[in-house]
């Protein structure tokens, strides 16, 4: 008889583990069923407010790989609207319900994959049931959020509540379709994924686009007219919104995990070894946003959920399902996003993270340009290093700038990952032609600023 998996979740990090052991055991040794309860399977949720701006003119274009193309090509059930509702480890089985056609479905199971990802942080001011708020997580929530802005009447006035990733991407997104736009964060600056004074450099360039930006400002509540939502309502009076978009964060999905008994580590996301294995259950594998991972740089554990750890958990979960050997060796936390012209990197450590995990530091901003300065399009860029006292080594990296800015994050990322000095990284040899790099490139410019500052702080 073939063994069964059952795999929870048919985004990223679930159907990479389904394919990969799919590619390795056929169906007759290998039966593999997923339950989603959206929709859709494996999609770019990232690509959501590039399709709401219009720049991705039709939705199927974020989808990578359909329920039909599972089935036809990998031989893999996947049970749309369906949502596993408990997990039995004592009977190897999952409960699901038909959120379509209604009824129970159990599944037994021999091998269980959990990849339930994060869901949105959601206020309870924002339960209540008034037509015109959104999360952001989801392509149906990037479909009714389309359709709210087609409508009647047509909305002319959006507020963004939150300052990270999602809020910042899709403040830019309704401002590009013509709508007036307030950000509202209630900490002291957007993008809280980088440092205060980085932070400070995007919402500068925010304002300059025309978006209102309202920091250090919770949100009490909101307005209704007629069951439309009409205003966000703060401590400094009512914001005016025909539509409000929450960009929250998110927060890892382990509601069933602990109904079931399975190991919940410190960052508040499933544990797993670095096979993607839940210890002390045999059978059970987890990947993606719903689970911690091993930083590379403090030593902690941490819950950073970002589509390219889901993809490599789950291919190193399914790999590892259907007979060979990987693993996931940590994360350093490397990111980008841009806003309008002005985009945004960072990788391993900020300031605070520094601080929380025991190190001494020293930390470096560099000015520079994209380019060399006498080149046509030669804009600013700052590159912020944060060096380890009195070894040097590189604890984390930040870059605001225009074009050509944030993809530089990835050398630093690099350095990182290995461990590198800053005192290595003024010798790396990286490209330099006028219109892509002054001849000193802006990250070993910085390289070199916090080798000076290490002298100086006693190295």
């Amino acid at each position: 008889m073939a063994e069964r998996m059952i795999v929870i979740g048919g985004d990223a990090a679930g159907m990479a583990a389904a394919s990969q052991a799919r590619r390795r055991r056929d169906r007759a040794d290998l039966e593999i069923t997923a339950f989603e309860r959206g929709h859709f399977t494996s999609y770019s949720s990232c690509g959501i407010p590039y399709w709401v701006s219009g720049q991705v003119t039709e939705r199927d274009q974020l989808i990578a790989r359909d329920p039909a193309t599972f089935r036809d090509t990998f031989d893999i059930e996947v049970k749309l609207r369906h949502e596993v509702t408990a997990i039995d480890l004592d009977r190897r089985e999952v409960v699901a319900r038909d959120l379509a056609g209604g009824g129970e479905v159990r599944a037994g199971f021999d091998t269980l994959v959990y990849a339930t990802g994060a869901s949105p942080v959601v206020p309870a001011w924002a339960g209540g049931g008034v037509a015109g708020v959104f999360g952001m997580q989801t392509l149906d929530d990037g479909t009714a959020l389309i359709d709210w802005l087609n409508g009647e009447p047509q909305p002319r006035r959006a507020v963004v509540v939150g300052g990270g990733y999602i809020g910042v991407e899709m403040a830019e997104a309704l401002l590009s379709r013509g709508l007036t736009v307030e950000l509202v964060e209630q900490a002291d600056q957007p993008m809280a994924t980088v440092d205060p004074d980085m932070g400070e450099l995007v919402a500068e360039a925010l304002r300059r686009t025309g978006i209102g930006i309202h920091t250090g400002l919770p949100v009490e509540g909101l307005a209704e007219r007629d069951g439309r939502v009409s205003a966000v309502v703060t401590a400094e009076g009512p914001i005016p919104a025909d539509v409000v978009v929450l960009g929250l964060g998110v927060r890892p999905n382990i509601a069933l995990a602990e109904a079931a008994g399975l190991p919940i580590g410190p960052s508040g996301a499933v544990r797993v070894d670095r096979r993607m294995r839940v210890p002390g259950v045999p059978g059970v594998w987890a990947a993606g946003d719903c689970v911690e991972s091993l930083h590379r740089v403090s030593g902690l554990p941490v819950h950073i959920p970002l589509g390219t750890h889901a993809n490599k958990q789950g291919r190193v979960a399914g790999i590892n399902i259907g007979g060979g050997y990987a693993t996931f060796p940590g994360v350093v936390g490397t990111a980008v996003t841009k806003v309008c012209d002005l985009e945004v990197g960072r990788t391993g450590l900020r300031e605070r993270d520094a601080t929380a995990a025991g190190f001494e530091f020293v930390t470096v901003l560099a000015e520079s340009t994209n380019r060399a300065g006498y080149f046509p399009g030669a804009r600013p860029m700052t590159v912020k290093l944060i060096a380890e006292r009195p070894s040097g080594r590189l604890l984390g990296a930040q870059i605001v700038g225009w074009s050509e800015a944030a993809k530089r994050i990835d050398a630093l990322a690099v350095a990182l990952w290995n461990g590198m000095t800053v005192d290595e990284m003024t010798a790396l040899d990286l490209g330099y032609a006028p219109p892509y790099a002054p001849v000193w490139d802006p990250v070993l410019i910085a390289a070199r600023e916090a080798v000076d500052a290490l002298a100086h702080t006693g190295r």
